[in-house]
């Protein structure tokens, strides 16, 4: 039978690339997993009672866009977090935020632009769902080198005219995965006048917004509002797996201007999965909560003091002003984490496997990705032997 191939030229996803690297050889020593960016710290107390107490509403269909409480929760935390009013009618919970990255560029890009295809714009390296939510609409990818000589965030003004004019979407991570670098006020500013000269919309996932080292960062809606800048160009993206330790509640929302709400509902109404109803109980539960929040920060800073001492000296190395990895320049990405794994039995991600290759260029290839997800015991020993292994 024939498959399409508008996914056929998609590479092997990270982790099956990870395992077929290194299941082959024994590990040197205890396993340590700092590959995947899975948060260990506990999740909030509340989560089984929340569950218990609504346990009945498994037997209901869950609210496709969000229980009008959730939504509220939402709402509210927006207006605490960032000073922007951002009404339920415009808020859509997510069954996982990857979900809405997906789907929201199904939604709102079109076929094509000014008669000609449509370009999405992606940092290079990048959260990988962004590519294929390019490649399932019929869009040019354009791949954005956000390496450090621009401060590890994509410089998406020096592209073209031609291809800026193309631009339907353009992603933007802050604080990004993988550098963990933080998009400031000016930098969000100039993105989206920037949209607003060439009409595209600025898809800002903003998973790790509450996970940071000396400041909050500031978010796109709340800048686009600061701008006067029409809300149809920003849709915002959150999640709680990295806020609240809740990978595994799949849960997270995307805000859009009241037109761009409305296309991105419809599509959920026909092909959505929405979040069980107990699991919006907790999700309401959690936004309303900051307690959890800052004692998360509070060992996420922990463990930022013991990387910054172990690797102080370390050329290029320079901690993230958000989220929680490090990425560690090496002279070869895939060779390092080969090494690590025989000689110590720690697992680190190429950086490789999180870009794509442009112009006989891969921007991740002299560099690994470090999450510092595992309890502070096991993170510094994890990084002692890193540092002994890789760096001497």
């Amino acid at each position: 039978m024939d498959f399409p191939e508008r996914f056929s030229n998609l590479p092997e996803y990270a982790f099956p690339r990870l395992r077929a690297l290194l299941d082959s050889h024994e590990p040197g020593g205890d396993v340590l997993a700092m590959s995947i960016g899975e948060p260990r710290h506990p999740m909030p107390e509340f989560v089984g009672d929340v569950i218990a107490q609504s346990l009945g509403e498994f037997g209901k269909y869950p609210a496709n866009d969000g229980t009008p409480e959730l939504l509220d929760a939402i709402s509210d935390w927006l207006k605490r977090r960032y000073s922007v009013e951002i009404g339920p009618d415009r808020i859509m919970a997510l069954n996982g935020t990857r979900e809405g990255l997906y789907n929201a560029a199904m939604a709102l890009s079109p076929e094509q632009k000014r008669g000609k295809t449509p370009v999405i714009a992606i940092p290079n390296p990048f959260y990988q769902v962004y590519a294929v939510a390019a490649a399932a609409v019929g869009a040019e990818p354009v791949f954005v080198p956000a390496g450090a000589d621009t401060g590890f965030l994509p410089n998406y003004a020096a592209l073209p005219a031609e291809v800026l004019d193309r631009i339907t979407v353009a992603y933007l991570c802050s604080p990004s995965n993988p550098q963990g670098a933080v998009a400031s006020r000016e930098y969000l500013a100039d993105l989206l006048h920037l949209a607003e000269k060439h009409d595209f919309s600025v898809f800002a996932d903003e998973c790790y917004s509450e996970i940071w080292r000396e400041a909050p960062p500031p978010g796109a809606a709340q800048v686009a509002a600061e701008e006067g800048i029409d809300p149809e160009r920003v849709v915002i993206f959150h999640s709680l797996s990295k806020r609240s330790n809740l990978p595994g509640l799949r849960s997270g929302f995307l805000a859009a201007g009241p037109q761009s709400i409305k296309h991105i509902r419809r599509l959920r109404a026909y092909a959505g999965a929405p979040l069980p109803q107990p699991l919006q109980r907790v999700a309401e539960r959690a936004w309303a909560d900051e307690a959890h929040v800052t004692e998360n920060r509070r060992l996420y800073a922990e463990k930022y003091e013991i990387a910054g001492q172990i690797f102080d000296g370390v050329d290029g190395f320079q901690l993230p002003q958000g989220g929680f990895f490090l990425w560690l320049p090496i002279e070869d990405g895939e060779a390092a984490a080969l090494k690590l794994w025989t000689e110590t039995g720690i697992r680190v991600l190429p950086g490789a496997y999180l870009a794509r290759e442009v112009n006989g260029e891969n921007p991740g290839q002299k560099y690994i990705r470090v999450a510092l997800v595992a309890p502070k015991a096991e993170t510094q020993r994890g990084l002692m032997q890193l540092r002994d292994c890789l760096y001497g």
